[in-house]
């Protein structure tokens, strides 16, 4: 009995140790990848991944993870040359195959929702023009004009919707012309607008659109996605 206690006892020092040493394992791996993330994506906000799965050193040795998932924190990106800032970008990462030498991983699928606020929004939208949240899932876009020496303002309700797999586009459902000669196609040039939205990250694309009370609300998705190498 004596023998076979002490036994015990060693399975469960061994068993400790070895779970003690695949948690540090795992923060440090989870550390360096999110700083060749950066580097591979070409990032400057702040960015954190977290490698699910237990044992990390199994997963390491089988050089496969079954999920890894990424946030980003303020991306700067373009939209017709304008600069637009995403405010965070979550992504899950599944089946993240890495390099002979480990210092490369590429993830089969991943799927995540990326935000835009509506402060960010207006900077991408022509002058004289705010973007706010209208409610019901639509956009509150306020245009102003000028129109024989007077500057009238106008706010329409407006639909947003993904085109041609990038580009952004705000269309008003109404606009009121008030009978107003030219006031109509006026306010709408202003309030109409699409935007082409690069520099996300490599491998991950846009799939649909939607606005809610804190922004825009953007699902993407890629497949062979490069993490780092």
């Amino acid at each position: 009995m004596r023998a076979l206690r002490i036994l015990l006892i060693t399975v469960v020092i061994l068993g400790g140790l070895f779970v003690a040493a695949d948690r540090l394992l795992l923060n440090y791996a989870e550390s360096e990848a999110a700083e060749k993330i950066k580097a591979r994506q070409g990032l400057s906000g702040a960015t954190e991944v977290a490698i699910e799965g237990f044992p990390f050193l199994t997963q390491v040795v089988g050089k496969e993870l079954d999920r890894v998932d990424v946030t980003v924190r303020d991306i700067e990106t373009s939209a017709n040359g304008r600069r637009v800032v995403i405010t965070e970008l979550s992504a899950a990462l599944h089946n993240v195959r890495l390099g002979s030498n480990y210092s490369s991983a590429t993830a089969a699928t991943a799927t995540g929702t990326a935000r835009i606020s509506y402060a960010d929004l207006t900077k991408a939208a022509d002058e004289d023009v705010t973007v706010a949240y209208g409610g019901n899932g639509k956009l509150k876009v306020t245009g102003t004009v000028d129109l024989l020496g007077r500057s009238l303002s106008r706010s329409v309700v407006s639909t947003v919707s993904l085109v041609d797999g990038g580009t952004i586009r705000v269309r008003a459902d109404k606009v009121p012309g008030e009978g107003i000669p030219r006031l109509e196609d006026m306010i709408r040039e202003k309030t109409d607008f699409d935007r082409k939205l690069s520099g996300l990250p490599e491998g991950m694309k846009l799939q649909k659109v939607q606005a809610d009370e804190k922004g825009l609300v953007i699902t993407v998705a890629g497949t062979d996605v490069p993490l780092a190498g």
